[in-house]
């Protein structure tokens, strides 16, 4: 896992990406994050009806983690998802006092379950928690358990009320757009979100349902799927795109104070984006040069704190990335491969 999670974390800067919000099952990301210089914040994620999942699955990664980690990469705690992680569990995160990441209103067969009990998630009822009755929105605010600490991801199946609330109790949307494309899930309303208030910032989720970390796609899709489901040109723009991705995410990240934007007193965490040959031209108007021409390949370097922690054609990693491709291998019960870079 350590392995695997070192090339997860490798492949962030080459696109630009140097802080990382992560829901860790194992809390392999924070040493992975530590080790390569990369600002993270890593939930640990647990399940589970009570406050017995804290004990089973928290407490022991946290007490293997802490005192080891820079101060750039913090701990966190993520109670999955309203449908695997009981009010009591939740409760029981939210006591910690640490910053708080759960899944919200994903997808349809999502909200038939906790709204119901019906949909196409009856057959795995033995796994989820019982239904709620309501959505996890409501649930968890009529519980007093969404405020600034919480990053809710996606909210796709969010009506004007929900919206509402998340303003009212402060808690920050990771919008994930190409992910909630790829399941099926639809397209979560970025532009409600934003004229309403609320904090939200981009995620690109991880690859088990998305092709990359490559965040230029991330921002095209964002800015096609808002023009999609508004059905007008303006419903997203290049410049507030390239918001939701920077200071937009550091928001939502609850570090804005430090990241997010260059800014004096900020930590300098930036990407050099070169537009050599692009067809957009910069002066034109900057922002849509990034977000329309931007990729991983015209990232010269990404720097963290100041430091550089890529450079294009300097770092290639070859030792970490061996190392992860022989643990993937054996991870699917494959022979390891004896390959090594030169």
């Amino acid at each position: 896992m350590e392995a695997i999670a070192r090339l997860g974390a490798l492949q962030c800067p080459p696109p630009g990406v140097g802080t990382i919000g992560d829901a860790s099952f194992s809390g392999a990301a924070a040493t992975a994050c530590a080790d390569l210089g990369l600002r993270a914040t890593v939930y640990l994620e647990v399940f589970g009806p009570d406050a017995s999942g804290l004990a089973e699955r928290f407490e022991p990664a946290r007490d293997r983690l802490e005192g080891t980690l820079p101060d750039r990469v913090r701990l966190g705690v993520s109670p999955h998802a309203p449908y695997t992680v009981g009010t009591e569990l939740y409760e029981a995160c939210f006591e910690l006092g640490l910053p708080v990441a759960t899944h919200l209103a994903e997808s349809a067969d999502e909200h038939a379950w906790v709204t119901t009990g019906g949909g196409g998630w009856e057959q795995f009822a033995d796994l989820l928690v019982a239904p709620l009755g309501t959505t996890g929105i409501r649930a968890l605010a009529d519980a007093g358990l969404l405020d600034e600490r919480v990053l809710a991801a996606h909210c796709v199946h969010v009506d004007d009320e929900e919206i509402e609330l998340l303003v009212r109790t402060g808690t920050a949307v990771a919008h994930c757009p190409r992910s909630n494309a790829y399941l099926g899930c639809g397209v979560a309303p970025v532009r409600a979100f934003i004229d309403a208030g609320v904090r939200v910032g981009l995620g690109t989720d991880s690859p088990a349902s998305t092709p990359s970390f490559d965040v230029f796609d991330e921002l095209r899709a964002a800015i096609a799927g808002a023009r999609a489901r508004e059905q007008r040109p303006d419903a997203l723009s290049a410049t507030e795109a390239l918001e939701l991705a920077t200071l937009g995410a550091a928001r939502a990240l609850g570090l804005d104070d430090a990241i997010g934007s260059l800014t004096p007193g900020k930590q300098a965490d930036l990407a050099i984006v070169s537009f050599e040959d692009s067809a957009f031209v910069p002066w034109e108007d900057p922002a849509a040069a990034v977000v329309l021409g931007g990729s991983p390949e015209r990232v010269a370097a990404t720097l963290v704190a100041g430091e550089t922690r890529y450079r294009r054609g300097g770092m290639e990693w070859h030792e970490l990335t061996d190392a992860a491709r022989n643990a993937r291998d054996l991870l699917l019960g494959l022979p390891a491969s004896s390959a090594s870079s030169p």
